[in-house]
């Protein structure tokens, strides 16, 4: 009997001690699902913190490409352009035509009145003047050019204004008479069609020294004493020199060593200086 109650014994210790180990893992496995269900639930968390956070941004650059095109289409309204940007177009409205040709806008009508931009009246290939316009030789350009001649007459050099104002009727039998020697393409380059021409406007001299008639009309008169001193010192007196080397793309016109544009002494020093064609200075290339 005392042996069976040992073994007994035994087998209940052996008994308890399973169950104690069997609670223990089972109490491990819980802890562990149970830290794994709450890093399951942080990482949720996290990932939908994340999804809210990339939605702000989103609706973040959203407002701001809104508030971009908002500001955009403030600049670029019709509103926000400015005066001067208006009184091209406004100039510009009686182009009929849209293919250039040497600078012409092919199917231009001549307006009713003439282009003044800034103050400063324009005859060139894209603004012409009426045909009926025609106000003879200026008075104040002559004056002006009669004191750059006494001066220059000092230096040495007797200067001649040859040509000066033209209507549009002899300006049309010059151009056609050009078309007819050397073709319209390449008459154009050296030539104004009628209604196109500064010399209609009476502002415009072509100057040249008396006894060298062999360098009017020629490119070599701007590398003669003559017309280095001219060239330098013409704005002084209110011209300057219209149709300078370089510049047949802005200008539309071969290089004129003899063609001289009057501006007035101020506007003209200031043209001088800045080294630019009347297009450039005035913005209309």
């Amino acid at each position: 009997m005392k042996t069976n109650k040992k073994s007994y014994l035994r087998i209940g210790l052996l008994l308890i001690g399973i169950i104690a180990i069997a609670a223990v893992i089972l109490i491990v496995n819980m802890n562990q699902q149970v830290n794994e269900q709450e890093e399951v639930d942080e990482k949720e968390t996290t990932v939908d913190s994340e999804v809210t956070e990339d939605e702000k941004e989103k609706e973040l650059t959203q407002e701001e490409n809104g508030n971009s095109d908002a500001v955009q289409k403030e600049e670029t309204s019709p509103e926000k352009q400015s005066a001067e940007h208006q009184e091209k177009k406004e100039q510009t409205q009686h182009k009929q035509g849209t293919k250039e040709h040497n600078g012409y806008i092919e199917g231009q009508q001549l307006p009713s009145k003439p282009t003044y931009i800034q103050g400063v009246l324009i005859a060139n290939k894209k603004y012409p003047l009426p045909k009926d316009f025609a106000p003879g030789e200026s008075k104040e350009a002559r004056a002006a050019f009669e004191k750059m001649a006494q001066d220059a007459k000092k230096q040495g050099f007797e200067l001649v204004a040859f040509s000066t104002y033209r209507s549009y009727e002899y300006q049309a039998t010059l151009y056609n008479s050009y078309v007819a020697r050397d073709g319209k393409e390449k008459a154009d380059r050296y030539s104004a069609r009628p209604g196109y021409s500064e010399h209609q406007t009476g502002l415009a001299f072509d100057i040249g020294e008396k006894g060298r008639e062999d360098l009017w009309l020629e490119e070599a008169f701007g590398e003669s004493p003559a017309g280095k001193w001219l060239a330098e010192n013409a704005h002084k007196y209110g011209f300057i020199l219209r149709y300078p080397k370089g510049k047949e793309n802005i200008t539309g016109y071969m290089y004129e060593a003899w063609h001289f544009r009057y501006l007035g002494v101020e506007l003209a020093t200031k043209v001088k200086e800045s080294g630019l064609t009347l297009e450039e200075y005035l913005g209309i290339n």
